[in-house]
């Protein structure tokens, strides 16, 4: 009689469920998905960045490890710095959502047929304050997923053997929607190696200094957050002739008088679209109102209020991650640096959740998605081609990934943004020398002080909330 070893089972059993979570992802993946599911800004899915997830949620492409073909290198260390999944609309936009469905369902005056009609007798708002921004079912998948997808590239850090040493370090944001987050990260890492008959011990520490860096600087609370003035491009743009055109069409079709449908409320119905789906994987009836020309104006609106708030609309919104970048760079050094016998082996990986407003700093201090002109009220028509769509840099689930490799000439450095490798600014290699990365971050590594920056100059790093 054929025998299978312990081991044996557990890589059988591994495998099955990485059949079986395939098979149920090619049924996802065939479900209706609107076609302005792209275009949801904060709020984008996953999947929708990378398209291939739609086919396997597993898929792993190896060819996104670039160190050079010319030298042999390994991978000795992993950075991730990972948005939380799929999230319930939090306290705000529920009651928006409530008050919009009273106001469709009591005055909406169009005759009720196809989509109306279930907006207006079938469609029953289920959202409830007590849901208030928490991780949903669907992000606790994605992460799982998300993990498994890094343990299969990166089989020698993210092994078995170091995560139950401790090797490895989880850090969240103390939000809910984070620890659940890193919480189903680590199950997803247990998945990946099959089932081994102990129970997981799951571990992470909170630290809101490198996460929820945003709170503390108060150049940035003063000086952007609470200065009504620092998001005054938003506010035109919300009041503009392209948001009045997009809510005219949409009260009418729904027939309510322009004034009761406020701009609030229009970016409610665009969020239901996307709740919907990206909870329920539903194709709301809410999305029909919707036209790929609409949807394309919201999200500006949306990218407005990032650029603005926590981008590289003022230079205080990135400054305020210096903590988290200092963070990254004092874990690389540590990892590249030559150590003698005698020394305890560095981390292979650090894993550190958070937000929107985490990710969209950092990468903003780091010179990147900076288009030459800044997106403003009044050059919408002009900025179809920017760079800067948060619906593509940071949908739910996204992560910013640091591979630092042992090579022959020294230790280099990759960036991947969403598993799709992203190059430094203004160096031409994917996986240059950390030491040139460094070089070219100088001026940060030398400075970039918290306590300078956030509370040496309140307001005073002008034009140059939560996710």
């Amino acid at each position: 009689m054929f025998r299978v070893s312990a081991p044996g089972q557990r890589r059988l059993l591994a495998g099955l469920s990485l059949v079986l979570a395939r098979l149920c992802c090619c049924s996802a993946a065939a479900a209706n998905v609107p076609n302005i599911a792209v275009y949801f800004g904060t709020k984008t899915r996953y999947e929708e960045v990378n398209r291939h997830l739609l086919r396997d949620v597993l898929a792993v492409n190896a060819s996104v490890l670039k160190p050079p073909p010319t030298e042999r290198c390994s991978p000795v260390h992993l950075t991730a710095v990972i948005r939380h999944g799929s999230r319930y609309p939090t306290v705000k936009n529920v009651r928006r959502i409530n008050r919009l469905s009273e106001l469709v369902r009591t005055e909406a005056s169009r005759a009720p047929g196809g989509w109306l009609l279930d907006l207006q007798s079938r469609w029953e708002t289920w959202y409830t304050e007590d849901m208030d921004g928490q991780l949903v079912t669907k992000g606790r998948e994605e992460l799982q997923q998300l993990a498994r997808r890094l343990a299969s590239l990166f089989p020698s850090l993210l092994s078995e053997e170091n995560v139950r040493k401790r090797r490895v370090s989880f850090v969240s944001s103390s939000k809910h929607r984070c620890v659940s987050s890193v919480e189903a990260f680590q199950e997803g890492l247990w998945q990946h190696w099959g089932p081994s008959g102990e129970t997981p011990a799951y571990s992470h520490r909170v630290e809101d200094e490198l996460m929820r860096f945003f709170e503390r600087c108060r150049g940035f609370v003063e000086g952007v957050e609470n200065n009504r003035t620092a998001l005054l491009e938003v506010e035109k743009f919300k009041h503009g002739e392209q948001m009045e055109a997009v809510r005219r069409r949409i009260a009418e079709m729904l027939g309510l008088p322009f004034h009761r449908l406020t701009p609030d409320l229009l970016e409610a119905a665009f969020f239901l679209c996307s709740y919907e789906l990206s909870i329920k994987s539903l194709h709301s009836p809410w999305c029909f109102l919707f036209s790929e020309t609409d949807a394309k104006v919201l999200e500006y609106k949306s990218d407005l209020k990032q650029y603005w708030k926590r981008s590289h609309g003022h230079a205080i919104s990135s400054l305020a991650s210096c903590p988290l970048f200092h963070h990254v760079f004092r874990t690389l050094d540590k990892a590249g640096r030559p150590r003698r016998s005698t020394e305890a082996a560095p981390e292979p990986a650090s894993i550190l959740v958070g937000h929107a407003e985490t990710l969209l700093p950092l990468l903003s201090l780091l010179g990147l998605y900076k288009d030459e002109t800044p997106p403003t009220a009044s050059n919408y028509q002009s900025q179809h081609g920017r760079t800067f769509r948060t619906s593509r840099i940071v949908p739910y689930a996204a992560n910013l990934l640091f591979v630092l490799y042992d090579c022959q000439r020294g230790p280099r450095l990759q960036m991947l943004l969403n598993e799709t490798p992203l190059r430094f600014p203004d160096l031409p290699e994917d996986a240059p020398l950390y030491r040139d990365v460094r070089a070219a971050y100088r001026h940060l590594l030398d400075g970039c002080d918290f306590h300078t920056e956030c509370e040496g100059r309140a307001g005073g790093r002008g034009p140059s909330t939560e996710l």
